[in-house]
């Protein structure tokens, strides 16, 4: 019975003794701001718009700031699509604004113009929605992190399942701009590398809303696959109008390069299904994914989240683990390093890591569309073809050219 006692006294002190420790753990740095960049109202509105703001506020709630003694404010702008936009938010955010660190910023052209800011005022950039795989490349930064996808995944994933399908003669319809020109580069490099060829491409201005004369072009190159390298509305008006002119019905194949949950919605099952594409976050496929999915959807007139919201969600809490270790924000080369020292592990995205050039790294998926008799429940439309593992998912490190990498 002593011995019994004794152990309630013991275990009475470690309660007193812990309960004085939360002022001691708690952060006691600067308030932190983060700034949520993208397209609020244009072509990527529903890929990222104002769902990535809620994303990166639901991220600091469930991450539990408040109750950690870090303050931690999230803005929000419209780069309206333009580098010179984008560039001027960045410079006055970081210069006057007091923000810590910029996330999102779709659009390639935009999201390398940031990148250049950043990374000469020495603030944390973790890009989400711009594709274009020069940001863990030849553009790399020290101050930058790539998140959640790249030119180099899609056309990896998408490009060599379907040649590997017969798909073997490709016409691009490309966005002309830094993220069309990536991502067609990358995609006829894993043609050519599976035994492919490409036949021809056409150059389309962004945004563009009538696609009749470019499908035209690729209808008569007799391609087996017209690759589709643009996104948002430009892939959703590509697909719609390919449907027009039967497309698909006379042999060819699209192969949607880079398309969102949001785009299969706007197109709908009937015009869509069958569409084979690389896709690295899906909500109906974990119970935390799909209890995301539902309490988005209630805060956005009942949309569903693409795997750029779910990817911002990601960022932003492996972001303030990297700033509560350090106990500062200010630094944002030092919060990048922190981030690349820590495995990345959240209820979304799971376990990965981030390399030495910034590419985060984590399984993604080859998904295709479901016919309309195929889904069950709204949003219930992707079929996981394969899974691709994280070491074969991203270009090697080697072969991105990035400065950082010895």
């Amino acid at each position: 019975m002593r011995k019994f006692g004794l152990s309630l006294a013991t275990a009475a002190a470690a309660v007193l003794a812990a309960a004085g420790q939360p002022a001691s753990a708690q952060y006691k740095g600067d308030p932190i701001k983060i700034g949520v960049m993208n397209d609020m109202a244009g072509a990527y509105a529903d890929i990222g718009g104002k769902g990535s703001v809620w994303a990166a506020k639901k991220a600091v709630e469930d991450f539990g700031a408040a109750a950690k003694g870090m303050k931690v404010e999230v803005v929000s702008a419209d780069h309206q699509n333009k580098p010179d936009v984008g560039a001027s938010i960045a410079g006055k955010w970081l210069e006057a604004d007091g923000v810590d660190m910029i996330t999102d910023v779709n659009t390639s052209s935009v999201g390398l113009a940031v990148n250049e800011v950043t990374a000469k005022l020495n603030k944390a950039y973790v890009n989400v929605g711009s594709a274009t795989s020069d940001l863990s490349g030849k553009a790399c930064k020290a101050t930058t992190v790539h998140w959640i996808y790249d030119t180099w995944m899609l056309a990896n994933g998408t490009g060599s399942a379907i040649v590997k399908q017969g798909g073997d003669s490709w016409f691009f319809i490309t966005a002309d701009y830094a993220f069309g020109h990536a991502l067609e580069k990358d995609t006829a490099a894993v043609v050519a590398a599976n035994g492919g060829k490409v036949v021809g491409q056409i150059r389309a201005p962004f945004p563009t809303a009538d696609f009749s004369s470019f499908m035209l072009q690729a209808q008569a190159s007799k391609a087996k696959v017209i690759g589709l390298a643009n996104a948002g509305t430009d892939t959703i008006n590509s697909i719609k109008t390919a449907g027009e002119f039967g497309i698909t019905q006379s042999g060819q194949q699209l192969a949607g390069l880079l398309v969102f949950l949001s785009d299969v919605h706007s197109l709908g099952l009937k015009t869509a299904q069958g569409l084979t594409f690389t896709d690295p976050w899906y909500w109906d496929t974990s119970d935390a994914n799909r209890a995301f999915a539902k309490e988005f959807a209630a805060a956005n007139d009942g949309k569903y989240p693409t795997y750029d919201h779910a990817g911002v969600y990601s960022a932003t809490i492996h972001y303030l683990r990297a700033v509560e270790a350090l106990g500062s924000a200010k630094d944002g080369k030092a919060v990048i390093d922190k981030m690349k020292a820590m495995e990345t592990d959240d209820k979304l995205m799971g376990k990965g890591t981030i390399r030495a050039d910034g590419r985060k790294t984590h399984p993604v998926n080859l998904v295709q569309v479901k016919k309309p008799e195929e889904s069950k429940y709204p949003y219930d439309y992707y079929k996981i073809v394969a899974t691709i593992p994280a070491d074969k998912a991203f270009r090697p490190m080697a072969d991105g050219g990035c400065p950082l990498v010895k």
